[in-house]
């Protein structure tokens, strides 16, 4: 699909919700979208959102969930939220850093160390700080959530060190801070959009990606690419947005209402998170995937000077200490 045909199609469902401004006392329906699959915890935790409205408010807000990409990438996903085509998207930070540069701080590697320093981390004033950052920007912040940590997958041999990665072409999201890492640990990387990596590595335009274990197994990539590297170098979540002009148009009490929901669907999908990351990792084995122990100091090291760089601003250093001081 491209660019125009994001537009035309949103554009027509979007004036779903577009019509229904101003109209607190009549029913309105939200639109949501994913790029991930129907029942991926993002999913299951949005479409729960949708519940709860429904029912909280009578049956006056409902909520539509477009899963599986049908709406675009989330680069475009996110614009049409700007415009107030659509109400609600899920992005991963990794597509927000160019635009949004507190989010590069979540994203950079060896910052988090695991999921518990995550959720300290994103269910502090850090999160909350970084989600009022996007309603300059024509988004309202709603949630984070979880996305498990990043590790390399390829199709050629063993990642053990990162000079192992020499000469690989890597798969890596459309962000300038994945693009440097994954050039400093020693591959080169090749920004794609997601549902671009199964033909890429199928047609070995690419050598492997680097993702996590759900994304792994659910989009198949298991299938082609049988060395899976235990790096987590870096854990950058998931962003639940809200179109500012949608949220502008609702009643107080509305606005209320979905924030709160939203806060309280983290631990659902967090819930859900956990039992699809460990089915998908028992199936990828399963299916004859071969995993690496690394040692991650020596990653780490690598991408120091990545890090270095990126902290040379005073407002990304700032929280990149006390991120580190909650490790």
């Amino acid at each position: 699909m491209n660019r125009r045909g994001i537009l035309t199609g949103a554009a027509a469902l979007g004036g779903l919700a577009v019509s229904g401004c101003g109209q607190a006392a009549a029913g309105r329906t939200l639109t949501a979208c994913d790029v991930h699959r129907d029942g991926y915890p993002t999913v299951v935790a949005v479409k729960w959102i949708g519940e709860q409205l429904s029912q909280q408010s009578g049956g006056r807000l409902s909520l539509r969930s477009y899963p599986s990409a049908q709406l675009g990438a989330e680069d475009d996903t996110v614009m049409l939220a700007q415009s107030g085509v659509i109400d609600i998207c899920r992005v991963n930070s990794a597509s927000l850093n160019n635009a949004f540069p507190l989010t590069q701080v979540l994203s950079m590697p060896f910052v988090i160390e695991n999921d518990d320093h995550l959720h300290a981390v994103l269910d502090g004033p850090v999160g909350a700080e970084i989600l009022a950052g996007f309603e300059a920007r024509g988004l309202v912040g709603l949630a984070i959530y979880d996305a498990g940590g990043r590790c390399f997958y390829n199709t050629s041999r063993p990642i053990e060190k990162p000079g192992d990665l020499k000469g690989l072409k890597i798969r890596v999201p459309q962000s300038d801070v994945f693009i440097e890492a994954v050039g400093a640990m020693g591959a080169n990387p090749t920004p794609l959009t997601v549902s671009a990596v199964y033909s890429s590595l199928q047609s070995r335009l690419i050598d492997g990606a680097e993702n996590n274990w759900p994304t792994f197994e659910n989009s198949r990539h298991v299938e082609v690419a049988r060395y899976w590297s235990n790096t987590r170098h870096s854990y950058s979540p998931e962003f639940l947005l809200m179109s500012k002009r949608s949220w502008d148009s609702l009643a107080p009490g509305d606005r209320d209402l979905i924030a709160s929901l939203a806060r309280q669907s983290v631990p659902v999908m967090r819930a859900a998170w956990r039992t699809t990351e460990a089915e998908a990792r028992t199936k990828a084995l399963e299916e004859g995937t071969t995993p690496i122990d690394v040692n991650r100091a020596l990653f780490s090291d690598a991408c120091a000077p990545v890090v270095a760089r990126r902290l040379r601003d005073p407002s990304l250093a700032a929280f990149h200490a006390r991120i580190r001081a909650m490790a």
